[in-house]
């Protein structure tokens, strides 16, 4: 835990390549599972609810695939709305006047990527 905070961990921060494949999860919004996805892009790593803000599709067009060929913008495989990787601002394409994704925090500490849930996304609440 940092600062008291609960930290959930996501995947090892050797599995998060510049530019390379995600690592996807899932978060409880509003009492339902929704997608989200780690990736690493000048050296850090960042989170984001997997949808698109044009319409609340998932990104990736392979599993874990959301960069665009050059590794410079997420891109949305569906509309061809493109993202800022570190900010998450829509960059053009379909999003445009949407918004951006939705930035979830991530702690890269002890060689782990972990998420810390905020209020809006938090964890998987277990089956009983």
């Amino acid at each position: 835990m940092a600062g008291g905070q609960l930290l959930i961990d996501i995947c090892a921060s050797t599995d998060l390549l510049n530019g390379g494949s995600g690592v996807r999860f899932e978060v409880d919004v509003g009492g339902r599972n929704a997608p989200a996805f780690a990736i690493r892009y000048g050296g850090r790593a960042f989170a984001y609810l997997n949808r698109c803000a044009h319409v609340a599709m998932e990104l990736d067009w392979q599993p874990g695939m959301f960069f665009d060929f050059d590794a410079e913008y997420l891109l949305c495989s569906t509309h061809g709305a493109f993202y800022d990787p570190v900010s998450g601002a829509c960059r053009g394409g379909a999003c445009i006047g949407h918004g951006g994704l939705r930035a979830l925090t991530v702690i890269e500490q002890d060689g782990r990527v972990r998420w810390q849930p905020d209020g809006y996304a938090e964890p998987l609440r277990p089956i009983v």
